[in-house]
Formats: C-alpha cells, sequence, structure tokens
C-alpha cells in the first residue's frame, strides 16, 4: 500500500466539482459533487441521535435500499436537520434534478449536508449550484480538492486522502475527504466523510468493511462530546479497477480492509487535530485491558474529558485527571496497576507508575506538552486488549466559535 496525492478523484472514474450558490457563505463555495462513471456499491454510516437531518434519512434509506449509487451532492451552511416535511421535499428535489442533470435515476443520488439547524435550505440556490456542478465535473485531483473545501464549515483547512494498493493482481485505489471541525462525538460528528475506491466488492462485504472499520477510527473522536445531527459516512466502490469481484472474506478482503483504516484513521485524526478552537492533536493509547470494550470506553473517557483537555491546552501534566476519567468510565480495573506517560516529538515521560506518581520534570512534561501531537499512553496491566482515541485540547477559541455560530 502506498500514499498517493490525492483524494475521492484518485480512484478510477470518479469526478467532482465545486460551486458557490450562496447557501450561507458569501465569497467561496459552497456545494460539491461526487459523480462515478460506472454505477456504485454504496456503504454508510449515520448518526445514532434521534434527531435525524433529512439527507440523512434520504441516504439511510437509499443505502439499504436500492442496489447502486451513483452520485453525491454535498452543501456546507445549511444542515437541513430539524425541517420536516419541507426538509425531505427538498432532498426529493435536488436528488430529482440532479437525476435529470447527469441522466441517472434519483434513487441513485446520495446527499449530505452541514452548518445551521433548523433553517430551511433555499432550494433554488442549491438547484441553481447543480447546473454549475454538473458543467464542471472533472476527474483531475485538483477537482477532488475543491470538493473538499467546498464542503468545510469551521474547518481549518481541508482533508483528504488517498492511497494505491494490490488486490486481485490489479492495481486499484482508495479515496477520501471528510469534513468535521466541532459538535464531534461520534456513535455510529457535524462530521461527513466520503470514501470513494476503484474496487469491484460486493455490497454486503462493503457495508460490513465500513461498519466494522469505524468502530476503531471515526467512532474513536471526541472534539467537544456532542453528537450531531447530521453525521455521515458514505463509502462508494464502481468496480474499475478491473478486480475479480470480492465476495468472500479472503486474502483480497482483507488487503481493502487495510487500504480502508488506513484512509479513515488518517481523516478521523485530522478531525480531531482540527478541532475548533484546538492547537494540539490529543490522542490517548489504552493498553493491557482486560477486553476490547472496555479498552475503547477507557480512551475515550480520557479523550472526552473537558478537565483533561484544558490541562493539555495548558501544557499541564496534570495526570490526577486521566486517572478521574478512567475511574468515571464505568469499566472496572486496579488503580494500583495503572502506568502513564506522555509523548510527543519532544520525548516521552513516564507520569505514574503503580497507581502512583513518580519524580518527573515540570519543565520537561511541559515541553512534551507543548507540541501539536501529543499521545498519552496508558496501561492497565490487566489484560491484552487494546484501543486508541483521538481529540484535542480545548481552548477559549472554542467557545468564542460557537458562541456566535449562529449569529
Amino acid at each position: 500500500m502506498e500514499q498517493i496525492q490525492g483524494g475521492v478523484t484518485a480512484p478510477k472514474g470518479f469526478l467532482a466539482a465545486s460551486a458557490a450558490a450562496g447557501i450561507k457563505y458569501e465569497n467561496r463555495t459552497d456545494m460539491a459533487m461526487l459523480y462515478s462513471e460506472q454505477p456504485c456499491a454504496a456503504a454508510g454510516t449515520f448518526t445514532t441521535n434521534v434527531v435525524k437531518a433529512a439527507p440523512v434519512l434520504w441516504d439511510k434509506k437509499l443505502v439499504e435500499n436500492e442496489t447502486n449509487a451513483q452520485a453525491v451532492v454535498v452543501n456546507s451552511g445549511i444542515a437541513n436537520a430539524c425541517t420536516g416535511r419541507e426538509g425531505m421535499e427538498c432532498c426529493e428535489a435536488v436528488a430529482e434534478e440532479t437525476g435529470r442533470l447527469l441522466q441517472i435515476p434519483k434513487e441513485s443520488v446520495l446527499l449530505g449536508s452541514t452548518g445551521e439547524i433548523g433553517v430551511q435550505i433555499p432550494v433554488e440556490k442549491l438547484k441553481a449550484g447543480l447546473v454549475v456542478l454538473k458543467d464542471n465535473l472533472q476527474p483531475e485531483l485538483e477537482a477532488g480538492t475543491k470538493a473538499a473545501k467546498a464542503i468545510m464549515t469551521t474547518d481549518t483547512h481541508h482533508k483528504e486522502i488517498a492511497f494505491s494498493f494490490q488486490v486481485g493482481g490489479v492495481t486499484a485505489t482508495i479515496g477520501g475527504m471528510c469534513k468535521g471541525s466541532g459538535m464531534i462525538h461520534p456513535n455510529m460528528c457535524t462530521m461527513l466523510a466520503y470514501i470513494t475506491t476503484d474496487v469491484a466488492i460486493s455490497k454486503k462485504l462493503l457495508q460490513e468493511a465500513l461498519q466494522e472499520d469505524i468502530q476503531d477510527t471515526f467512532n474513536m473522536v471526541s472534539v467537544d462530546g456532542d453528537t450531531s445531527t447530521n453525521d455521515t459516512v458514505l463509502l462508494l466502490a464502481n468496480g474499475m479497477a478491473g478486480n475479480k469481484e470480492i465476495t468472500d472474506k479472503d486474502e483480497n478482503y482483507h488487503i481493502f480492509q487495510e487500504a480502508l483504516r488506513a484512509v479513515n484513521t488518517f481523516l478521523a485524526k485530522q478531525m480531531a487535530g482540527d478541532g475548533e478552537g484546538a492547537t494540539a492533536l490529543f490522542e490517548v493509547k489504552v493498553e493491557g485491558a482486560k477486553t476490547k470494550a472496555d479498552a475503547i470506553a477507557l480512551s475515550k473517557s480520557v479523550v472526552s474529558s473537558s478537565l483533561v483537555k484544558t490541562a493539555i491546552a495548558g501544557h499541564d501534566a496534570n495526570w490526577g485527571r486521566i486517572f478521574c476519567a478512567l475511574g468515571y468510565s464505568g469499566v472496572d480495573f486496579e488503580p494500583g496497576k495503572v502506568e502513564l506517560q506522555f509523548i510527543s516529538s519532544a520525548g516521552k515521560i513516564i507520569i505514574a507508575q503503580n497507581g502512583v506518581a513518580v519524580k518527573f520534570s515540570e519543565e520537561e512534561a511541559t515541553a512534551i506538552l507543548s507540541q501539536e501531537e501529543i499521545t498519552a499512553y496508558i496501561h492497565m496491566h490487566i489484560g491484552n486488549e487494546a484501543a486508541t482515541a483521538w481529540g484535542c485540547d480545548l481552548t477559549h477559541e472554542y467557545i468564542s466559535i460557537n458562541a456566535d455560530y449562529r449569529s
């Protein structure tokens, strides 16, 4: 497997476009379109929030009931959430118009929205944007990059990645883009992720691969503890690499799984590090837990703790907060066996062993905690299971961004 340049247009047969429709933002693009030259097997995972946005309901129905998908249309600025019947009618109108323009069934058009909740989207602006998108569809890598930029809200940079790999004796490619910076605490964040691949694989296995992988990638991210109404991860496979279709969980399936994991891990970490107001990516590695579920719960409890996140923002080795977060995770463990280290590009330092503090240099700890990427390594010493969660520090800027997000 090799990382290559690009994102969603890196795989064969995928085109992308962006447009400035003026939905909410001025002087920037706010709509994106992905299109495959061939119909795709489609898989998806969606928010577990009881309040689901209209495009989530639309996509969920299509992914579960339709055979193929061929296009995705995404807007930023307005979330089309809590919009009732009018919101669903908006989805219907956009899918129908997209189908007409691209000459594909409306049932093969998937949708995404992100932005302010409770506001109706101006459908005519969306339709006008669709014409621009259709006319500007391109297979070049730059088109994928522009699409990744168009779906941003409070993100500070676009997020995309691509890998090539060998499967069934041919070269295949997988690429992805996502947006996410705030309202991120997924249970499948506002996060949207779109992954494309030219691998030939059955719809059933595509869904299983995605469903399994997000448990260790997107679902291990927490920026602020809020699960969005719009969280969506879509995975499209058009088969244009030319490999024999993957229909069993054989070696080729596991190769594809590895490539999917690489894309999703990269995008998950990009979102965590770009949390609203964040200055650092905060990674929590838990090892030596009794069960996988325990390791997940422990790591997410620490990475989600507001007190831990503020300590990271202050470059303060306040390890008691980490032990406290472990303690209320709901996991039964032996505090007297826990070991804690902080690790970054500035080095690593042992903070606690056997559940108590060891002598360490506060100055050295501060230097390690002052880097852009920081890891808290926690060994429970009661088992063999491990998990990694990603988040960020919590700064004053988070409040500034969100206090006037709507107004």
